[in-house]
């Protein structure tokens, strides 16, 4: 992966399922991901770890439990770490994820969700 470009269309287009997170870069300690949703994740937080989500097509809901937040194609929030959260996606929506690599995608809980081992694409 090392001195090349990512091309995000491509990497999309390789797999079609939800809630599961490939890495197709890292910067220093973190792991650059991509995941596809739609409909509602699970309320979970992280306790050590930032996420930053950055959408690039479709519509993203981020549930807070203080006030819910839109990220439009093109735009990017930071969930800082400890605060409970909640992804949602009323229909198919593509997501750059940028976070510490030990960030498990239901951060403090561990369920049928839980994607402890991620592909490399």
């Amino acid at each position: 992966m090392k001195n090349q470009k990512v091309n995000l269309a491509e990497k999309f287009s390789r797999f079609s399922d939800y809630c599961n997170p490939r890495i197709v870069g890292e910067v220093n300690d973190c792991h650059v991901k991509v995941v596809k949703l739609k409909g509602e994740f699970i309320w979970h937080h992280h306790d050590n770890e930032d996420e930053l989500f950055r959408v690039t097509k479709g519509r993203l809901l981020m549930k807070l439990r203080d006030g819910d937040i839109t990220i439009e194609e093109g735009e990017f929030y930071i969930v800082p770490r400890g605060v409970e959260h909640c992804p949602v996606a009323e229909q198919e929506v593509h997501i750059v994820l940028i976070e510490p690599r030990s960030t498990l995608n239901t951060g403090n809980l561990r369920n049928e969700r839980t994607r402890a081992e991620l592909e490399r694409i």
